[in-house]
């Protein structure tokens, strides 16, 4: 049972911003009495959920089709990976090029502004909830094996050759089976006195006959690893190779053509209305400089996939490839008490209250 992490080295892209008071572009040592925050970048979880096989060849698989009548049994051990699932979230990082200071000035209301961990914004004026990843789930070692030798009879263990083991262990199969369909008919000499004891000999019979089987057909392990990969996207993709995966050795190395690659796809979709030079707007803009700003983010289709099948997919508004605007400083003074909650994920207004209206 094992959990990796992996993460992806990608560019990352930078949004980012708050203030209320006076807002300014945070300089290290410059900001005085102020409170400094980012806003997000969006980046994404992957969880990947891969299956792993071990068969290993029973010690009398040779003697399968002699004795059992089981045919085409291998008797060359393998490893076979599968991916089972994957499974996709999008969540927030702080954004290092566009941090903010709210400069808390002397006669003027000063802010409650709520911030995740990492110091990204997340409220103001009111008590805002942090979006906390779910745990990542846990691999599973594969089940402890029946051990054969506990289930045969003295006759059995004291057979000279494994030919006559496997013979003798081959008519104790057939033995098992005769008692289990004895039971089911109500033929047996020792009929069980109800339900729950029928079910107990029959259970117990099928343990047993597990066990000798195995040594014919062989065992096949089965344990699940969990992968986690981690990356900030910074541009639209038609495919990158997201990790590459091979049956015989699981995830391995993108360089590592012995894998099958597996790809992340990131399309925009064009939600957001093209940017209009507009000089009034402009102007009016500039007298709003100080203000809280907020991230407007584009909706991002994301799939991965690979050259057989889609494993996941999803839409995610992604604050690095919207733009950023200001609520003014004005639904901050005095007059007025403005709360704005917002997404952690990706910086966008959750919900803005003023003076108790909802907008």
């Amino acid at each position: 049972m094992k959990a990796r992490t992996l993460l992806c080295g990608l560019a990352l892209c930078t949004l980012g911003a708050v203030a209320q008071t006076e807002v300014s572009p945070y300089v290290p040592g410059a900001t005085v009495e102020g409170v400094t925050y980012y806003l997000p970048r969006t980046a994404l979880r992957l969880v990947v959920v891969a299956e792993k096989q071990v068969y290993t060849p029973g010690e009398f698989s040779k003697y399968a089709d002699r004795y059992l009548r089981l045919s085409q049994i291998n008797q060359e051990p393998y490893t076979k990976w599968s991916i089972k699932s994957i499974d996709m979230v999008p969540y927030g990082v702080p954004d290092p090029q566009k941090v903010y200071s709210i400069q808390l000035k002397k006669r003027t209301v000063a802010p409650l502004v709520g911030l995740t961990s990492e110091g990204i914004l997340l409220s103001i004026n009111t008590d805002g909830e942090e979006e906390p990843l779910p745990a990542v789930p846990k691999g599973n070692d594969a089940p402890k094996r029946l051990n054969p030798r506990d289930y045969m009879n003295q006759e059995i263990l004291s057979a000279g050759s494994n030919a006559k083991i496997a013979e003798l262990t081959a008519e104790e199969i057939y033995d098992i089976r005769d008692s289990r369909t004895a039971l089911i008919k109500g033929e047996a000499d020792n009929m069980p006195k109800d339900g729950a004891q029928l079910k107990l000999m029959l259970d117990q019979l099928t343990m047993q006959e597990t066990a000798l089987t195995q040594l014919f057909k062989g065992t096949v392990d089965t344990s699940t690893e969990v992968f986690t990969i981690e990356l900030t996207p910074a541009e639209f993709t038609d495919r990158m190779v997201l990790f590459r995966f091979s049956e015989k050795l699981g995830v391995v190395d993108n360089d590592d053509l012995s894998g099958e690659p597996v790809y992340l796809s990131l399309k925009n979709m064009n939600t957001l209305p093209l940017p209009v030079v507009d000089e009034k707007a402009a102007k009016k803009k500039g007298k709003m400089e100080e203000g809280v700003y907020y991230n407007v983010p584009e909706r991002v289709a994301v799939s991965v996939f690979n050259a057989s099948r889609e494993f996941c997919k999803g839409e995610f508004p992604m604050g690095q490839f919207g733009h950023v605007e200001i609520l003014s400083n004005v639904l901050f003074d005095k007059k007025t008490t403005t709360q704005v909650t917002f997404y952690p994920s990706n910086g966008a207004i959750k919900q803005l209250t003023d003076n108790g209206e909802e907008n």
